[in-house]
């Protein structure tokens, strides 16, 4: 069940989330026990009380108090029934904390959700991760050993836990999103924002919060807070688990104490600066190396440098690979992400990662990059094209030099090496867009639809590319919209490298005036390119 590889760790100051994983892959149940002992129930109002003195926040990006999600739980609950979710789907290609959690300390993350509804009363805790994945594995295989011990005479709580396995992308994380895949539906953000604390597993009032969170819960619950806050800072007390990857030749998780500075992270895990470094994931921002020097890794500290901590993640680019490009193809990534059903985002992000290439390829202008943004932010029915915005509009500004280089020569003289973790994919089917030319009238409503993949010729016809099977959805809306009821899918391949598909473009648009024209030349497809996640196996 264990592989022979699972996250790495290192640590500046005391191990508290990573005790005991000096000497094992994983704590199984009775070396947790003998680290942290038997947590006992505690009042409600104990514990907000101690979570309060700390000011323990939430892990996962967000930083929402967690004194406050636990009070609004309990009050939408009342006397009733609710839930504890532990959100264990980071989504984030480049941060691998949770997944080293519930790999290799599992019964920290249960201690502090079970905790959790003791107090609450909850009717179960859920813990949501990727299916299929290790942590899922490992995460089932700790509720094997509890339901065991108890089996066999021991005291280990009763409330029921149950592992769920949802697909990973990177909006999976999303409250909405995760509740959503957590009930069977498609795990996406709903259109309208609902509160979990009220609305949330099977329509209970339900404690949503991320693996990390419920890990320093359980540590608070063991330690108590005056010893809890020995370590880190007066106002952010603790330590946080760092993910650091990209252009580290040491790439690992760290746990580190509030206030370290980021400066001494990067030198533990030997990595190279080179154009920035990238702070809190892919929604976050890019640091120039001027800054990393005096950054402190608190959320304050952060703040005070132009980046949030978000979940923890850092990425240095490293000296060797082209820092636009990098920034490119990430815009490619995250425009493939959207959940497809915000026009602005669906429309907006292919829109950012085009005018990304063109400045990449020297073509386009720092001002269409601009303008495409301005037109997808506070958008969304959730935060994703805002994150994308900050992410891009950062890019823009830290790689100055770099991008007046592209301009001026059409390259910086670099490759793209594929430095920022981006997911592996299954293989999956290749579709194409047929059309009945009989019926086709040239109303151009497909390419409004699905601008990425179909282009209008000088007469208003289409010609299609390839569509993705993460855009099949879309491309199926834009064959039921057809006014002429021109279209079909067709699948092209099964996704092992079948034949490639014929042409299929307008009979009127092969020649304009004698020059044969190639479509789509200057639209990069925007499709997922399976690169291996880098950093933090070892």
């Amino acid at each position: 069940m264990i592989p022979a590889r699972v996250p790495r760790v290192l640590r500046m100051g005391p191990a508290r989330l990573t005790a005991g994983l000096d000497h094992t892959r994983r704590l199984d149940l009775p070396a947790h026990r003998t680290l942290h002992g038997l947590p006992e129930p505690r009042e409600l109002e104990e514990l907000i009380s101690h979570i309060n003195e700390v000011d323990m926040r939430g892990r996962g990006g967000a930083a929402f108090p967690f004194a406050r999600k636990l009070r609004a739980v309990a009050d939408a609950a009342g006397s009733g029934e609710s839930v504890v979710l532990v959100n264990g789907a980071e989504g984030e290609p480049a941060s691998s904390k949770d997944a080293m959690l519930l790999t290799r300390n599992p019964h920290l993350v249960l201690d502090g959700a079970v905790l959790a509804a003791e107090a609450l009363g909850a009717r179960e805790v859920v813990v949501a991760t990727a299916g299929g994945e290790v942590a899922e594995l490992n995460v089932a295989a700790a509720v094997a050993e509890r339901r065991a011990a108890n089996v066999s005479g021991g005291a280990e709580s009763r409330v029921p836990i149950r592992v769920v396995g949802i697909k990973e992308r990177f909006i999976s994380g999303e409250g909405g999103a995760l509740v959503r895949a957590v009930n069977g539906e498609e795990g996406i953000p709903p259109g309208r924002k609902k509160r979990a604390a009220t609305s949330g597993v099977d329509g209970l009032p339900t404690l949503l919060s991320n693996t990390e969170t419920y890990a320093q819960f359980a540590l608070l619950a063991e330690l108590g807070p005056a010893k809890y806050a020995e370590v880190g800072t007066s106002k952010e007390p603790g330590t946080i688990l760092l993910t650091v990857s990209g252009g580290a030749a040491n790439g690992a998780v760290i746990e580190a104490p509030t206030g370290t500075y980021l400066a001494d992270v990067l030198g533990l895990c030997e990595a190279e600066i080179g154009d920035g470094v990238l702070i809190g994931g892919y929604h976050g921002a890019w640091l120039s190396a001027e800054a990393v020097e005096t950054a402190v890794l608190s959320r304050e500290g952060m703040k005070r440098a132009g980046a949030t901590l978000g979940a923890g993640i850092i990425v240095p680019l490293g000296e060797s690979t082209c820092s636009l490009g990098e920034a490119a193809r990430v815009a490619a990534y995250l425009a493939a992400e959207s959940a497809g059903q915000c026009g602005p985002c669906r429309l907006g992000l292919p829109d950012i990662a085009r005018a990304m290439y063109a400045l990449v390829e020297g073509t386009g202008s720092v001002d269409a990059v601009r303008r495409s943004v301005r037109l997808v932010e506070r958008r969304g029915a959730c935060f994703h094209p805002d994150g994308t915005a900050k992410f891009v509009l950062s890019a823009l500004d830290s790689f100055e030099t770099e991008i007046a280089n592209h301009l001026e020569h059409g390259s910086c003289d670099r490759p793209v090496r594929g430095v920022l973790p981006m997911p592996e994919y299954e293989a999956e089917p290749d579709y194409r867009l047929e059309v009945d030319w009989s019926r086709c009238q040239g109303h151009g409503l497909c390419a409004h639809l699905l601008p990425e993949f179909v282009e209008l010729d000088d007469y208003g016809f289409p010609s299609f590319r390839n569509v993705p099977a993460f855009m099949a959805k879309e491309a199926r809306r834009a064959v039921d919209m057809c006014p002429a009821l021109a279209l079909r899918l067709a699948q092209t391949s099964d996704g092992h490298g079948g034949p490639p598909p014929k042409p299929n473009g307008s009979p009127l648009r092969l020649v304009k005036d004698g020059v044969l024209k190639k479509a789509g030349t200057s639209v990069p497809r925007l499709t997922r390119v399976p690169t291996p996640l880098g950093g933090t196996a070892g």
